[in-house]
């Protein structure tokens, strides 16, 4: 659908409503979701002791880095870096103010998440120190989900091979392996994962649809 005049005149309110509104929705979402898995599963460290039974010390140190990579200055330092470069090399800005938003966006909604949903760590040995935050959900996760599948969805869309399409959507095996080792590590249950990567992959979608998408609507009007 082409934009209307009025979006087009008013390009800052547009986009803003086409964001505060949906992140608001899925905050609520989040927070729902995490009331309802908080009484509706209560303890659910079963797969969680099952990975501290057979932790080893190869793993202790993959699982040291790929938790590392999805911590929040890592985060920040890579999503400026990034960002930074994407706009020295497209030179223009949506593609760059769409993965910092992203990211941005599932910080927001995981820290006003964790200030109401209270829900204990897994009862298995932290191989972390515990931040004072909720277990649920995961920040690590949804903060290495909308950056890497946000940045593999703009190198997928830049890419003009099927080959290195498939190659960049191989970014997305870093979400996944910073979910397995916050789990590895007994700071997170499957659920609280799992709803991280809800978070995430909805922020990415959001922030597409408004930043991204927009401009190409324009540019067809």
């Amino acid at each position: 659908m082409l934009e209307t005049r009025a979006e087009i005149d008013h390009p800052v309110a547009s986009t803003a409503a086409r964001i505060v509104v949906p992140v608001l929705a899925l905050l609520l979402a989040m927070i729902g979701l995490g009331e309802l898995l908080t009484k509706l599963l209560g303890e659910e460290s079963g797969f969680n002791r099952y990975l501290a039974a057979h932790d080893t010390g190869p793993l202790d140190a993959v699982s040291e880095f790929f938790s590392l990579v999805g911590s929040t200055p890592v985060i920040i330092g890579v999503t400026a870096v990034v960002a930074v470069i994407l706009r020295l090399t497209l030179h223009r800005w949506p593609e760059p103010l769409f993965l910092c938003a992203a990211v941005s966006a599932q910080a927001i909604i995981f820290f006003f998440t964790t200030l109401v949903i209270d829900r204990q760590r897994p009862h298995v040995r932290h191989l972390d120190a515990s931040p004072p935050t909720s277990s649920f959900p995961s920040g690590h996760t949804s903060a290495a989900v909308a950056l890497y599948c946000g940045l593999a969805l703009i190198l997928a869309t830049l890419a003009h091979r099927t080959w290195l399409q498939w190659l960049a959507w191989l970014l997305v095996l870093v979400p996944v392996s910073v979910a397995l080792s916050r789990l590895y590590r007994g700071m997170h249950h499957p659920s609280d994962v799992l709803a991280s990567f809800l978070n995430g992959t909805l922020c990415v979608a959001i922030m597409w649809s408004a930043i991204v998408n927009r401009r190409a609507r324009i540019a067809a009007s």
